[in-house]
């Protein structure tokens, strides 16, 4: 109890120092580390005649706060009740209810790119990360390599004394350094949080993730068979606070909490989605209608606002035949149990954090939405995400069959474009859309202080309500002056970038104040817009976010121009009325493009999966041996395979008693391949995106003792994904051979890895279960590619616009 009131004493007379000389109390060094105190003791001839000085421990300013900052995953601006949305999530409106709300605040329109930006206080393309991780290229703003140049917010919290920690999804690691092999200087752990628990990937199998605990990759929890990601980030964030403040309990922290949620895969436990049955049998059309209707009573959006209308590339609702309704619905139906579900689980940490006495001692920052809510389902969802990234169509059989087990562990699925669109009202577009603030207007929940005012309460405008324009590089700003950190010149021996963004602490107690942020460019895909003093002109770009590359000129993709002070959602296009003023704009985003590294515009999609056009520890390599104990090694470090010929020969030594499991194995349910024992027998099964499965088997078992397996594929070559021919062979001898009609042209999977001698995430084929450990001894696998991969960009099978 003396502790707190302490705490209250001393945070009272920090919310004094900050009316009234600002929130810069006292600077903190600029050169970090912190250099080095000299010694100030004496030195004798012995200790008797000599002065001991040790150097100061580096502590946080003085009664600095905790830093909460959640960050979901492709939520849209109208999805939460909490403005107006359909989704109840009362635990964020508890926050927005002790904090404010911010209605005109900003993200890239894409996972990667966010991230970078929020950790950094820089543009994504600024800090090489102008698109996600996993289509990285050559060029300045592209390469996926965070600069040391700009140290995240969670490093400079470190360096000045706070513990940090990150958990969920990343990100923000090169494809090729997630292997346990590293390097580990972008992991986590060498960029500011002192311990990470999560996927390092872009989305991840919520029900059998690729866990990594700092940088070793790790098995989900095998003692709960109802076990959902969600609830296990929050379990280790919980216990790292409590652990945190139980040993420094003086020590403020600074916790990461990124959910998969609610990325696809849609999952969610069955309670959950089953909260929503019925809910939107009205279709998108009027959804977007009621929730618009609910952002005006809630006062979140004007009431000059108006509803933007569905763009002709979406079908109306009613246009749809009965079954289609019945599937589509339910597919929204899982997706909103999937939010209200994240909502409980955050609350769980709020409520942590509280029953500790830290809550009012702790700025929290929620962040609905890395970007707005995802189209990349297509017009129809889906049951496998893969098969979009793989340019394979959906079976309407397969989605109706699939329907009672939408958000279980069987599917990978995703809900059609139109309820992506009616997620985001009232603004056009989706994800990846970054002309338009249906792709980068996500809600904005602070909440910072004593829910029962007085001088603790650092936000005194309990459930008010801010319109300033910001943008998601205002966090880190936000954050250093919050906490009294002045940004660094100066880590670990590297000079810093400026930080791009302006803090929005100025807000927290003037709802009227004039927005900081007077521009801001945005580019994703080849999409863009620029805005300026409450202006703003976009351009977006053909490609829709589920196609694969179009044939489409940048000079003609045309220009719209918005004066958003008038005109809240973009609904009325001003650029025939003001060519004067678009075109101004125009040249004010080609200069930003230049300075912040957008150049070049690239709207490339599927073929920038292709492995081969980024560094990697396989160049120049055409064989690849592995021992037992290799496992979870990312598609960005293993072997290609795809679109070619090649074999694979593993030696073995089978007891009497027989053997049989994994050999060697990539991908799972969703999307894969594995080369196993099975009743003693070689096998080889080719899962195509959940959709086709071979099954290449040998007539006669392994002998006892040692021998040599292998399996050859013969590709057929010409375009991507054709098929080929498979052969089984026992110590030369061939036993079995079989046709594979189709094969994955770009990805296996975000998540799921390569695997020698037991199966990590899900099966390949479901006659087993993971790990399916090998039973036998595996000496070694080795695996050699035979032929080159056809050029990506000729058979792509570009759609013409």
């Amino acid at each position: 109890m003396s502790r707190l009131l302490w705490r209250s004493l001393a945070l009272s007379f920090l919310i004094i120092l900050f009316t009234f000389t600002g929130p810069s109390v006292a600077a903190t060094s600029k050169i970090l580390p912190i250099p080095e105190e000299s010694f100030k003791g004496k030195i004798g001839i012995t200790y008797k005649d000599s002065k001991p000085d040790f150097p100061s421990s580096i502590t946080a300013p003085a009664q600095a706060p905790n830093v909460l900052l959640i960050l979901l995953d492709d939520v849209g601006f109208g999805q939460a009740s909490t403005f107006g949305g359909p989704v109840e999530t009362p635990n964020l409106t508890r926050l927005a209810e002790r904090g404010l709300r911010y209605n005109q605040f900003h993200t890239t329109a894409l996972c990667s790119p966010t991230r970078a930006a929020l950790l950094t206080g820089r543009n994504h393309h600024s800090v090489s990360t102008g698109v996600v991780t996993e289509l990285a290229t050559g060029y300045p703003g592209y390469t996926a390599i965070l600069p040391q140049s700009a140290a995240t917010v969670a490093e400079v919290l470190r360096q000045n004394g706070y513990n940090t920690a990150a958990f969920g999804k990343w990100h923000n690691t090169p494809d090729y350094e997630t292997s346990a092999a590293g390097p580990f200087d972008r992991w986590p752990t060498r960029l500011g949080f002192e311990y990470f628990y999560g996927f390092l990937g872009g989305d991840t199998n919520q029900w059998s993730p690729a866990l990594v605990e700092n940088t070793k990759r790790v098995d989900k929890p095998s003692d709960n068979p109802d076990y959902h990601l969600t609830p296990d980030l929050v379990d280790h964030a919980i216990a790292w606070i409590r652990s945190q403040q139980s040993i420094a309990p003086d020590k403020p922290f600074f916790t990461y909490l990124a959910t998969g949620a609610t990325h696809a895969p849609h999952h969610a436990p069955k309670a959950w989605i089953d909260k929503y049955q019925g809910k939107f049998n009205q279709g998108w059309d009027k959804l977007r209608e009621e929730t618009f209707a609910r952002q005006k009573q809630l006062g979140v959006i004007p009431e000059n606002a108006q509803l933007t209308p569905r763009p002709k590339e979406l079908p109306a609702w009613d246009s749809l035949s009965a079954e289609q309704q019945k599937l589509y619905s339910h597919m929204v139906e899982v997706f909103a149990g999937f939010l209200a579900h994240t909502d409980y689980e955050v609350g769980r940490l709020i409520d942590g954090i509280d029953q500790l006495g830290e809550l009012d001692n702790t700025l929290v920052i929620y962040i609905v939405g890395d970007n707005g809510a995802s189209a990349e389902g297509g017009l129809t969802g889906s049951v496998n995400e893969l098969k979009v990234f793989n340019g394979v169509p959906e079976n309407p059989e397969q989605l109706l069959a699939s329907i009672d087990e939408l958000g279980s562990p069987k599917t990978f699925n995703h809900f059609p474009a139109g309820w992506a669109w009616a997620v985001n009202t009232p603004f056009q577009w989706t994800k990846q859309i970054a002309s338009h603030f249906g792709g980068t207007r996500n809600p904005l929940v602070i909440s910072w202080g004593d829910a029962s005012g007085g001088l603790r309460q650092r936000i005194k405008d309990r459930g008010g309500l801010r319109s300033q324009f910001h943008h998601v590089i205002d966090i880190a700003p936000t954050i250093l002056e919050a906490t009294g950190i002045t940004a660094p010149t100066q880590v670990n021996g590297v000079k810093q970038q400026p930080i791009e963004g302006t803090s929005l602490a100025y807000t927290f107690d003037d709802a009227d104040a004039a927005s900081h942020r007077k521009t801001q460019y945005f580019e994703m895909l080849g999409n863009r817009a620029i805005y300026d003093q409450g202006w703003i002109a976009a351009a977006r770009h053909p490609r829709l976010p589920w196609q694969a590359t179009i044939k489409a000129d940048f000079d003609r993709d045309p220009w719209e121009l918005y004066n958003i002070e008038k005109d809240f959602s973009e609904a009325n296009n001003l650029a025939d009325q003001n060519p004067e003023k678009l075109q101004k704009l125009q040249k004010l985003f080609l200069s930003e493009a230049k300075k912040y590294q957008v150049l070049p515009l690239d709207d490339r999609a599927f073929e920038r999966f292709d492995i081969q056009l980024r560094p990697s520890l396989l160049t120049g390599r055409t064989s690849f041996t592995y021992y037992p104990g290799t496992f979870g090694i990312p598609e960005g470090s293993a072997p290609n395979i795809k679109n070619r010929s090649f074999s694979i020969t593993a030696n073995v030594d089978i007891p009497e008693s027989g053997a049989e499991g994994i050999l060697l194995t990539q991908g799972g349910r969703f999307s894969g391949w594995s080369f196993f024992l099975e009743d003693g027998k070689p096998t080889y099964a080719y899962n195509f995106v959940n959709a086709e499965r071979y099954i290449i088997q040998s007539t006669e078992t392994v002998p006892t003792g040692k021998s040599t397996l292998r399996f050859d594929f013969d590709y057929d070559g010409g375009t991507l994904g054709t098929g080929g021919t498979g052969k089984l062979f026992i110590n030369d001898k061939q036993v079995a051979e079989g046709r594979i009609a189709k094969t994955i042209a770009f990805r296996w999977a975000l998540d799921e890895t390569f695997d020698v001698g037991r199966d990590t995430g899900t099966p390949v084929v479901e006659t087993y279960k993971v790990p399916f450990a090998f039973t036998g001894n595996l000496q070694q696998v080795t695996l050699d590619i035979k032929s080159e991969q056809p050029q990506i960009e000729q058979n792509v099978g570009i759609s013409k616009k």
